[in-house]
């Protein structure tokens, strides 16, 4: 696939932030088996589970068993039960988004301590609508992504409810159920990386994802700021539920998640720190932070599935990975 540059008006890179260490895919598609960093990377901190997919499978079924609808009623598409899926969804999306980005960019309750650029998002610019950053991003996320997301949720939903889409319970399927409920975050990784990679393509990036890559300084809502268009990609991947035998668990699940995780991964923070002290690490924010940079490295979401590894797009944040990167820039722009 052809691929392209930032923009010229973007600023020279510079050193930023960093993990001590290189990044690493997790041991999860590796030969020979490596058993005992496989448990502890499934249930070790941080790690497959933690921090975050824990919290979304529980809030996955939360919303599915207190904050969705009765089947009964979404047999029939009626404005009072999409209206309230759309709320609940843009109510967990300023939750989210808005939290991250009130503690990291509003209160900077920790300054830039780790954070990976020394930049904040910028405030005036005509690139932007409304010429300020934040309100482009909270338009794009609230309106577009929300809407689309909702869109593929409520029909999704209406198909399951009308028997349109085969499914199964965990009555039935406990074991499948089950399987499939803890690797939806493998299957959305791997849809992100192909999804990606295809809006990198010329003519779709120059058209639609530069909107999103318009965002070089990060803050949180830049994660879901993107042209309807890419929305619609990003989202698709809970048509898999459509032909794979699933409960609308999964589908919520996978659809919630992929709405919400781009928060934490362009928050632009490694750790959050509590007290100045203590230090939780978020993931690895750092590596989709490098796509950001660079543009043509790490198409991923977190790594967890290692296609960046497998094709060549791999960047592990060594300086050797940065050098590279940077005379790849150069040549691309004619600086030999």
């Amino acid at each position: 696939m052809a691929q392209v540059t930032a923009d010229s008006d973007i600023r020279e890179l510079e050193e930023d932030w960093a993990p001590d260490v290189p990044i690493s895919p997790p041991p999860l598609f590796v030969w020979p088996p490596q058993p005992v960093a496989l448990v502890r990377y499934l249930f070790g901190y941080p790690g497959y589970f933690l921090p975050r997919n824990l919290l979304y499978m529980a809030l996955a079924i939360v919303t599915w068993l207190y904050l969705t609808p009765e089947m009964a009623t979404m047999k029939t598409f009626q404005v009072d039960w999409i209206a309230w899926i759309y709320a609940r969804n843009l109510g967990m999306l300023f939750i989210v988004f808005g939290g991250w980005h009130f503690r990291f960019y509003i209160l900077r309750s920790q300054g830039t301590a780790y954070k990976h650029s020394r930049h904040w998002p910028e405030r005036k610019h005509r690139r932007f609508l409304f010429g300020d950053q934040v309100w482009d991003n909270v338009f794009w996320s609230a309106v577009s992504g929300c809407g689309i997301w909702t869109a593929y949720e409520v029909v999704t939903l209406w198909a399951f409810a009308n028997e349109l889409i085969p499914w199964m319970t965990i009555e039935t399927n406990p074991v499948w159920f089950v399987v499939l409920f803890l690797v939806i975050p493998l299957i959305r990784d791997a849809h992100f990386y192909l999804v990606h990679r295809l809006l990198h393509v010329r003519f779709l990036y120059r058209t639609v994802h530069y909107l999103h890559h318009k965002n070089v300084n990060i803050g949180p809502w830049s994660g879901l700021a993107m042209h309807p268009v890419e929305h619609l990609l990003y989202f698709s991947g809970i048509l898999l539920h459509w032909v794979v035998l699933s409960h609308p668990l999964h589908a919520i699940l996978h659809v919630q998640a992929t709405g919400l995780t781009p928060a934490l991964g362009h928050c632009g923070f490694d750790k959050f720190l509590l007290g100045g002290r203590y230090r939780l690490t978020l993931g690895q924010r750092y590596f989709h932070f490098l796509h950001h940079k660079y543009f043509e490295c790490n198409y991923g979401g977190d790594g967890s599935v290692p296609l960046d590894k497998w094709f060549g797009s791999w960047h592990d944040g060594t300086p050797q990975s940065h050098e590279l990167m940077k005379q790849r820039r150069r040549a691309a722009h004619g600086r030999g």
